[in-house]
């Protein structure tokens, strides 16, 4: 069983690790960033830029394999509409983006650096999360 999520565990911590050292985890920085026309800091653009490419190689590399290495089958996903869910939901995301300076994944990777900002922000995120969850199917 533990064998079984040691390629999830390994995954997390490299992506985490990655974050981390582009510089993802630090709100400062990804709010100068998004800063284009004040003190505008690109240096997310390569941290964003490196994710594109090993994307462009995975998906390139996808069809040429059977399966997984750590799964029966693929996962990818089929649907291609924008419904105003999505749309409302990236524009919510972009803004929490903006203000907080984190977004999810580099959120919980920076419990390890500043615990108490980010625990703020992670509590905030669980919490959306959880109010979705209560008002999903409704309207």
């Amino acid at each position: 069983m533990i064998a079984r999520r040691l390629p999830a565990l390994a995954s997390g911590v490299l992506f985490g690790a990655g974050l981390t050292l582009g510089g993802m985890t630090d709100p400062a920085r990804v709010r100068g960033f998004l800063d284009l026309f004040g003190d505008w800091d690109p240096t997310l653009a390569f941290v964003m830029g490196g994710a594109v490419l090993v994307m462009a190689a995975a998906w390139w590399l996808q069809p040429k394999l059977a399966r997984p290495v750590f799964a029966e089958g693929f996962s990818l996903p089929t649907r291609r509409d924008l419904t105003p869910k999505l749309i409302g939901g990236s524009a919510l995301f972009g803004i929490g983006w903006g203000i907080a300076g984190l977004c999810p994944g580099p959120g919980i990777a920076a419990l390890a650096i500043e615990p108490v900002s980010a625990a703020i922000f992670v509590a905030a995120m669980l919490a959306g999360m959880f109010v979705v969850r209560l008002t999903e199917g409704r309207g």
